[in-house]
């Protein structure tokens, strides 16, 4: 039996704060296939100033195994207020499916993005594609390994940059073998479903699934933002690597590691008056979309 969505509806959509309403365009289906996990929202301007919007394309996190295109706290609200439009797209999850399927409908969602996004206001010359946690390794990686996108027939050039929110694994082997000899050095049970097994239990697929392996020069990869909470050892060494990556490769990216936070607050956090790495996120964006600071 085929699940049916609302494509095309349009309603209302009042935030918690209560002060600004836009437009939320809900469970959208970017694939043919009737998949409960296969929609996407799209977020716009109550009244936009124009049309030709950028496009902030979102994937959750959650693990790769929970989630939900719902949990964006205030993202859609402060962003659509700068003059963006916002989508944050569903995948399915582990264990129904493997890792390269995960991949394979961001970028279907992506590739719809960009064919449809133009009838919601947005520029599909102009996406930026971000994501937190299981969601920043997945944003990180489409900016970073061309195949996804060239499947779905999304030029390079139509991605404007990559915003990566406490992401642990983009370099995959390093943080199996960091895991694994905390597990070894401190004991206790070992995890039965971690990040060896998630990826595909093969040393070959982890490497390919690590954006670290497909940064290089001349490439045309977007600049990056990379968001990281200073407490968590590994988020901040993987984007410390990521970030040396890029920099070799002469790929543009701000680092920025938040102090008072945590691996959740971080990405709810976004969005919020007073939040500094709300604040980072518009510095990247801003010089990125033309808006005068």
């Amino acid at each position: 039996m085929r699940l049916r969505f609302a494509s095309a509806l349009t309603i209302p959509f009042l935030f918690a704060s209560g002060a600004t309403a836009q437009k939320l365009a809900p469970n959208i289906p970017y694939a043919e296939t009737g998949h409960g996990r296969h929609v996407l929202d799209v977020y716009t301007p109550e009244k936009p100033a124009g049309t030709s919007l950028p496009v902030l394309f979102w994937i959750h996190g959650g693990g790769w195994q929970a989630g939900d295109k719902g949990d964006v706290g205030s993202k859609p609200k402060v962003l659509t207020e700068r003059g963006f439009v916002f989508v944050s797209t569903n995948y399915r999850l582990l264990p129904e499916v493997e890792m390269a399927d995960l991949m394979g409908d961001a970028a279907r969602s992506l590739g719809w993005v960009h064919r449809n996004i133009a009838r919601y206001g947005g520029d599909p010359a102009r996406i930026f594609v971000g994501g937190h946690s299981a969601g920043a390794q997945m944003a990180a990686l489409l900016a970073a390994d061309g195949r996804y996108l060239a499947k779905e027939r999304v030029p390079r050039h139509a991605l404007k940059g990559c915003v990566a929110v406490d992401g642990d694994t983009y370099d995959i082997p390093k943080i199996i073998l960091t895991a694994e000899h905390r597990q070894a050095l401190y004991g206790g049970k070992m995890f039965t479903f971690g990040h060896r097994q998630k990826f595909g239990n093969d040393p070959v697929k982890h490497v390919d699934f690590s954006t670290v392996t497909h940064v290089s020069k001349g490439k045309g990869i977007p600049p990056y933002l990379l968001l990281y909470f200073t407490g968590n050892p590994d988020t901040r060494a993987q984007a410390e690597a990521l970030a040396g990556v890029l920099r070799a490769a002469e790929i543009p990216v701000r680092v920025y590691g938040a102090e008072d936070s945590n691996h959740r607050r971080l990405n709810e956090s976004l969005g919020r008056p007073g939040d500094p790495a709300t604040e980072e996120l518009y510095k990247f964006l801003d010089p990125l979309t033309g808006r005068k600071r």
